[in-house]
């Protein structure tokens, strides 16, 4: 077991990783883009500047002792979650500080902070740098598909792409055999989790046949070609209106051009790869389930498929987890090997729908140090993603972890398979 310095300097030397990553990120802005808001939902990107220090500030330092001398940029910048009643931001460039204010705070909190936790014996400080990792770890994923949204001429940076985009991967399935799910992780764990991750538990899984493969653009254009979009049938009513409200004809990830489709990478426009996986909204995954007379996996179906019987497996540390912004072909050799079955790129090269309503286990209980991380979305409006992206942690690639979005959002980098439960694929 590490020593309680050992442990300390090794989290201390992942924040600085963190950091380094959001701060590359930032710095693909040109700078006179970086009052623009890439999606209507979202805040502005120049806001997350200030928010994952105000963050990071408002969590530790009264553990630290640190004065709070900066009230007033603390309390601007610290609240990080979007609207989610429909109710777009109206704020304009002009209603917030001069930029200079943004990474002069900080500088400032991260010199203070950095002083203070290399000298702190406070008892629950381990924990708390968990925390913060791990949620500037989530916004660096965050302002990944937020800068992906971006227009090319306000970007700056190269990224290499290596893409077919004449080849397809054929549809193959998977059969699952009836045994048990384990979700969650034990409240004796000495593993860092959030608050919907506990409390462990098992659950029996009727047997399934689940996609070999993440659904790829080429499957998903079939689907378009069919008039997929068009067909009323295959939308819940919800669903539809949001689709009728914006407009919705296509993935988010793709462009219509003269002479085919394009995939918006983040520095370019490509020949649509049609063996990468699909990146969709839950809405439009679900239609496709439907046109394929399937259904979306729930939470408990992804898990047996990922597992199997086991509840743990091995953080992924033997893989090449240095992110990417685009994915991989879905039968790519260098995805995640199988734990359990042979289905193939559960996790790391993009989240996955399921249709299990995000929801808290049995035993759930709100934490003190983050009370709001999870209990307002429980609204049953949001739901269950597994899996994890190329943008994702190593360290939220665990098995237990819960990522989770509303229906209608396109932008995240999640795909979808499907399963049936009648034994046998029927297109």
């Amino acid at each position: 077991m590490l020593n309680t310095t050992t442990h300390r300097s090794q989290l201390l030397a992942r924040l600085h990783e963190a950091r380094a990553e959001t701060d590359a990120l930032f710095a693909l802005v040109k700078p006179e883009f970086i009052f623009e808001r890439p999606i209507a939902e979202r805040h502005r990107l120049m806001f997350y500047i200030g928010h994952l220090e105000a963050f990071d500030w408002n969590l530790l330092a009264p553990k630290l002792g640190l004065p709070n001398t900066r009230e007033g940029l603390d309390n601007l910048f610290a609240f990080g979650i979007d609207p989610v009643d429909g109710q777009l931001p109206s704020d304009q460039p002009g209603d917030w500080p001069p930029i200079e204010t943004f990474y002069r705070y900080r500088d400032q909190a991260r010199e203070e902070l950095d002083a203070a936790l290399r000298e702190s014996k406070h008892a629950r400080i381990d924990e708390l740098l968990n925390v913060v990792i791990e949620h500037r770890y989530m916004h660096a994923e965050t302002l990944s598909y937020l800068l992906h949204q971006l227009p090319l001429e306000m970007k700056q940076g190269t990224t290499a792409l290596h893409a077919n985009p004449s080849r397809r991967v054929a549809m193959e399935t998977v059969r699952i055999p009836a045994g048990k799910a384990t979700l969650g992780l034990r409240s004796d764990s000495s593993e860092f989790g959030w608050d919907n991750e506990f409390e462990r538990h098992t659950v029996d899984v009727p047997a399934f046949v689940i996609d070999k493969y993440k659904v790829t653009n080429g499957q998903f254009l079939d689907f378009v070609d069919d008039g997929g979009y068009s067909r009323r049938d295959l939308w819940s009513d919800d669903d539809w209106a949001w689709k009728e409200k914006y407009a919705v004809e296509h993935p988010a990830f793709w462009i219509r051009a003269k002479n085919g489709w394009l995939w918006k990478s983040m520095f370019d426009f490509v020949p649509l790869p049609l063996d990468w996986p699909v990146y969709v909204s839950r809405a439009e995954a679900n239609a496709f389930a439907r046109w394929s007379n399937r259904k979306l996996p729930t939470e408990a179906q992804w898990q047996r498929a990922a597992f199997g019987n086991a509840g743990d497996a091995p953080r992924i540390e033997e893989w090449d987890a240095k992110p990417r912004f685009d994915p991989l072909p879905v039968d790519s050799q260098q995805l995640i090997a199988p734990l359990a079955n042979d289905v193939i790129g559960l996790r790391g090269n993009g989240w996955e729908w399921t249709s299990t309503v995000f929801a808290p286990f049995e035993g759930f209980e709100i934490r003190d140090f983050y009370p709001g991380y999870s209990q307002p979305f429980f609204d049953g409006k949001h739901f269950v993603l597994k899996g994890g992206s190329t943008r994702t942690a190593p360290s939220m690639l665990r098995p237990s972890f819960r990522n989770w979005f509303q229906a209608h959002y396109p932008f995240v980098y999640a795909g979808f398979r499907c399963v049936d439960t009648q034994g046998e694929h029927r297109s």
